[in-house]
């Protein structure tokens, strides 16, 4: 499948930006550009509204199970 053309779940963007802060926090890198500084309030601001959602609570295999329940409907993005 074509990676530019995939659309992403609540789940996945969420689990992005969850595995990114944390590897942030452990880098500890202090010294920003204006650009990284503005990437960091676009993650904050998303991490903040995503994290108000059900996405919080899903797992992979929930994920999984939905998609196995909707194939049957044959549903097109």
């Amino acid at each position: 499948k074509d990676a530019n053309a995939a659309l992403l779940s609540n789940f996945e963007v969420y689990q992005l930006l969850t595995d990114l802060k944390q590897q942030r926090k452990e880098s500890g890198k202090t010294k920003q550009s204006s650009g990284q500084q503005n990437l960091n309030t676009i993650m904050y601001e998303t991490l903040k509204y995503i994290s108000k959602t059900p996405c919080r609570y899903q797992s992979p295999e929930i994920v999984r199970e939905f998609l196995a329940a909707m194939k049957d409907h044959k549903l097109t993005k």
